[in-house]
């Protein structure tokens, strides 16, 4: 079986005249958590739902953890645990309840289900909450409860499409704690996100998505060095103060960046003739990189 565990060669989908992915390439290697990192509309959900067969490819080849997609679709599906953007969780059943329909559903042998549950259970910190029916729970507390059904099967790849869009900080670092767990036990792990925080506190590389396509991928400091630099100046003011620092950055080769009330003029330290316009020294980070690969301002 191949060392990698989701390879896409030329993968494309289209939904009428909208190309949803656009011909990506892509390898995960197994143990690694890769985030795919992109503006809304990049085609991050559209490649998650190719790996688990919801879409079905235009062109190209699929293969999860060693089966090529749709054709054995169902024998990487049991090998995977999938977390969808969207709560799709039974608001009826209790928290226990929604794991063990899973359980069956993924086939844990019956002598393990109980087992299979609890785990899940204490991995989500959801065990004083076993009994609750869903429509009880916090936001935050649903979407561990959805990390909790993915795992119940002690999946060999992860898929995170969007794990915590919509929640606030708190519950947001919750999660990136049993994600980081998760990713320390081993288990692969692709995770679709739009928060650069994210991507950079939890995934050894990054692949940024545009317009259906890979436009970079590496780990987050190769990215920021490769493509903005390792420093930038931060100007701030009215808009013509910043119309004028932008077409002097400009004259001098420098990339720029609007955000808000500020442009950052990028890769500062290759400065040689002083000719920057002044402004408030920073180092260049992934956001910077992002925003001038993908053309698109972080949500």
């Amino acid at each position: 079986m191949s060392s990698s565990a989701i390879v896409l060669r030329g993968a494309r989908k289209r939904f009428g005249e909208i190309v949803a992915v656009a011909g990506i390439d892509l390898d995960v290697p197994a143990g690694t958590c890769l985030g795919l990192l992109g503006p809304n509309g990049a085609g991050k959900s559209t490649t998650m739902r190719l790996l688990t067969a919801q879409a079905i490819a235009d062109a190209g080849e699929i293969e999860v953890l060693g089966h090529r997609l749709p054709e054995e679709s169902k024998a990487a599906r049991a090998r995977c645990g999938v977390v969808p953007q969207l709560d799709n969780l039974d608001y009826e059943l209790t928290t226990r309840e929604n794991l063990e329909v899973f359980a069956r559903l993924y086939r844990v042998p019956r002598p393990e289900r109980r087992d299979a549950v609890d785990r899940a259970l204490e991995i989500a910190n959801l065990t004083a909450r076993a009994g609750s029916v869903v429509d009880e729970l916090s936001g935050g507390m649903r979407r561990r409860l959805l990390l909790a059904r993915g795992l119940v099967h002690r999946p060999e790849l992860l898929l995170l499409d969007e794990p915590t869009v919509g929640l606030d900080p708190q519950v947001r670092a919750e999660l990136w704690s049993l994600i980081d767990t998760l990713r320390s036990e081993g288990v692969t792990i692709l995770m679709s996100t739009h928060y650069i925080e994210e991507a950079e506190r939890l995934a050894d590389e990054v692949a940024i998505m545009s317009a259906g396509r890979i436009v970079a991928r590496g780990r987050p400091a190769e990215l920021v060095a490769e493509h903005v630099g390792r420093e930038a100046i931060e100007v701030y003011g009215p808009p013509v103060l910043l119309a004028e620092a932008e077409e002097r950055a400009a004259a001098g080769g420098f990339a720029t960046r609007r955000s808000g009330p500020a442009l950052a003029v990028l890769g500062t330290e290759r400065s040689e003739n002083g000719s920057l316009p002044e402004g408030h020294p920073r180092s260049a980070n992934l956001e910077d990189a992002f925003v001038l690969l993908t053309g698109a301002e972080v949500e």
